[in-house]
C-alpha cells in the first residue's frame, strides 16, 4: 500500500543515470564524463541536483560508468547533497544500470529517476502526486522538443503506445524525470546492455503501467554542442527557467 507520508517527508531516492559515454557530443566528453559538462559556472548534474534540492528532495543515488571517479571528485565537497555512488560499468544499458539499483530499493517503494544531461523548470512535487493518484509502475514526464527521442501516445493520462527513437509528428516525447515503483524490476533483465527505453517501456506502456506527465514548460536536453551553448546562453543572459 501506497502512502503520501513519504511523499509528504520529501524523502524519496532520486536515482540519476550518470555512466554514458557522451558519444553525441564528444568534443567536451573526451577528458571528462558528460554529467560534468559546466553549464555556467556548474556541472549540468549539479543544476539537476539543484532543480530536486529546490523541490525537497535531497537523497541523491548517482549511476556511474564513464569517467565516474571524476563526479565523485567534483561532488567531494559539496556538502548539501546526501549521495550514495553506484559503479555500474562503462558500457552498461540505462535498464542494467537501474538493476544495480534492486537492493537498494524496498518492495512497493517509489523513486525518482532522471539522466544526467536535462533540465526542466517542471514541479516535481506534482509529478509525484500524479504518479500516486494514478498507481502505476511508471510516471514519465513527456514534452514536446525536437525529434529525436522516444515518441509516446498519450490518451487521457495512460501512454497506450512508446516507441524508441521514431520521428514524432510534433508528438510527445520522453523527458525523463520519471517517477518509479520497485515493481519496475520485474520488467528488467539480467541483460546489462539493455535499454530502459527499449523493450521495458514498450512493454510498461502494453500493460498500461507507463502513465504520462504532460509538461508544457521548459524542458531542454544536452545532446549536442548547439544545446550546450544554448544552456549557457540562457544563463548568461540571467534567463534560465530551470534556476529558482
Amino acid at each position: 500500500m501506497r502512502i503520501m507520508k513519504n511523499f509528504r517527508k520529501n524523502n524519496l531516492k532520486v536515482v540519476i543515470l550518470c555512466g554514458g559515454l557522451g558519444q553525441r557530443i564528444s568534443s567536451e566528453t573526451k577528458n571528462k564524463p558528460k554529467p560534468l559538462i559546466k553549464i555556467g559556472r556548474l556541472a549540468i548534474l549539479e543544476h539537476i541536483m539543484n532543480i530536486y534540492h529546490h523541490h525537497g528532495y535531497n537523497n541523491f543515488y548517482l549511476l556511474l560508468g564513464y569517467k565516474g571517479d571524476q563526479i565523485k571528485k567534483y561532488f567531494s565537497k559539496k556538502k548539501k547533497f546526501k549521495i550514495t555512488y553506484l559503479q555500474t560499468g562503462i558500457k552498461t544499458g540505462t535498464a542494467g544500470r537501474l538493476f544495480k539499483m534492486k537492493r537498494f530499493v524496498n518492495k512497493n517503494e517509489d523513486f525518482h529517476l532522471t539522466y544526467g544531461d536535462g533540465l526542466t523548470n517542471q514541479n516535481l512535487n506534482q509529478l509525484i502526486k500524479l504518479h500516486i493518484k494514478m498507481k502505476k509502475i511508471c510516471t514519465m514526464t513527456t514534452v514536446r522538443p525536437p525529434a529525436r527521442f522516444g515518441e509516446v501516445k498519450l490518451k487521457n493520462s495512460f501512454i497506450v503506445g512508446y516507441k524508441e527513437k521514431r520521428k514524432p509528428d510534433l508528438g510527445w516525447i520522453n523527458g525523463g524525470f520519471m517517477v518509479l515503483n520497485q515493481k519496475i524490476f520485474n520488467y528488467l533483465s539480467t541483460n546489462l546492455k539493455e535499454m530502459l527505453e527499449a523493450r521495458p517501456m514498450e512493454k510498461l506502456s502494453k500493460k498500461r503501467n507507463l502513465i504520462g506527465f504532460r509538461h508544457k514548460g521548459f524542458w531542454q536536453c544536452m545532446d549536442t554542442l548547439k544545446e550546450k551553448e544554448y544552456l549557457e546562453l540562457l544563463v548568461k543572459q540571467g534567463n534560465a527557467p530551470w534556476i529558482t
